[in-house]
């Protein structure tokens, strides 16, 4: 499948917050939830180099109606909603139009 809507987001956890963000985001790849439908291509989550709280998770849909279809689904509210009390500030978001690129991991 190809990727036809992504974004990426930032996420600042409130201080020594960043592992247990990093830990809950990760379960995103786990069956059912967002990160494990066929939709989603590219589920990377990332920690800055600088700053072990900042954190960002990039991704790859096949639209963005598919996007939001899944995450209107219980277990994609269910992990926001558990990460957005761990945040010291509102995530940033980009959203973009993949071209073209190469994940291994």
């Amino acid at each position: 499948m190809i990727a036809n809507y992504g974004f990426n987001a930032t996420l600042t956890a409130k201080p020594r917050m960043g592992d247990r963000l990093v830990e809950l985001l990760l379960t995103g790849l786990n069956e059912g939830s967002p990160g494990a439908s066929e939709h989603c291509v590219v589920y990377l989550v990332s920690r800055s180099a600088s700053d072990p709280d900042v954190v960002h998770v990039t991704e790859g849909w096949t639209s963005e109606e598919d996007h939001h279809r899944i995450f209107a689904r219980e277990a994609a509210q269910a992990i926001v909603a558990q990460f957005a009390g761990m945040l010291a500030k509102d995530p940033e978001y980009t959203d973009y139009v993949p071209v073209r690129g190469k994940a291994a991991f």
